[in-house]
């Protein structure tokens, strides 16, 4: 993943939980393929387009952590497809105003974009799953209430 200019495979597979817990949270190669297609094709034309910083809230979660977590058994994470962003740039509404104009704009192939919020903490952030667990691509946008 080093030939992208605005991301880092660390990016994806830091997670505090994992160390709290001491989950091994190492990608296999296939994941770290599949987190570089997710990277070229969505994320550095989105940063690029964006013209600011996008940060990586949660990407790659073996099975254990996003159990940890409280991810769903339907998770792409597991599978490298999915990664959590916000920019913390701009207004969390225009991040998302901006993103959702984007795909349209640009006919961008995904399978999610749920936008959520963690009604613990306030944070938001917008989930993006490029493919479902069945290779799908469904273009769902929602609003996710229940995060």
């Amino acid at each position: 993943m080093s030939k992208f200019r605005h991301f880092e495979l660390n990016e994806f597979i830091k997670s505090d939980t994992a160390k709290k817990k001491n989950i091994d949270n190492c990608p296999t190669f296939e994941v770290v393929e599949r987190l570089a297609e997710l990277t070229e094709y969505f994320l550095e034309p989105l940063r690029c387009a964006l013209n600011l910083p996008v940060f990586i809230h949660s990407g790659f979660r073996c099975w254990a952590l996003n159990k940890a977590v409280g991810g769903s058994d339907t998770s792409v994470h597991p599978l490298g497809y999915a990664v959590d962003i916000s920019c913390p740039y701009m207004a969390f509404n225009k991040f998302v105003t901006f993103v959702v104009d984007w795909v349209k704009k640009t006919g961008k192939k995904f399978d999610q974009i749920l936008i959520e919020t963690d009604k613990t903490t306030g944070a938001q952030w917008l989930h993006i799953g490029l493919f479902n667990s069945k290779g799908q691509q469904r273009g769902q946008i929602k609003i996710m209430n229940d995060s």
